[in-house]
Formats: structure tokens, sequence, C-alpha cells
């Protein structure tokens, strides 16, 4: 995705069973090769994740209204 992905919009290297295609290899953008999967992030379920990970894509799109850092 050379323009970048949008929030909410499905990875093009993600396969039918939701493995990435380019896993490992140096194409794989540094934002996914450097999330480190936690248990408060992935929950209990796939169900969980996914809601964290489309939260965390919202609070950090362009325009997001976020906290500033002082």
């Amino acid at each position: 995705m050379p323009d970048g992905k949008p929030a909410g919009v499905r990875c093009v290297q993600l396969d039918d069973a939701h493995r990435c295609r380019i896993f490992g290899d140096p194409r794989r953008p540094a934002v996914c090769s450097g999330l480190r999967p936690s248990t408060e992030m992935c929950g209990d379920s796939r169900e969980y994740a996914l809601r964290h990970l489309d939260a965390l894509e919202r609070s950090t799109a362009p325009g997001a209204d976020r906290p500033r850092l002082i």
C-alpha cells in the first residue's frame, strides 16, 4: 500500500488465513515489524484484538483528536 493503509481497511498483504504474506521480508513496513502483541492488545479472542487494533488506528489517524504532550 504505497500511500499507507487507512484505518479500517484490510492490509493487502494479509492472506485468507489472516497471515502476513511479507512477514520477515525487508519490505515489511516498520510499523508492522515494530508491533509487539501483548495480552492487553490481544485479550482472549480475535474479536477483542481486532477491536483494540481498530481503536489504535483511529486514535493515531491523521487529524485524530489526541492529547498533546507538554
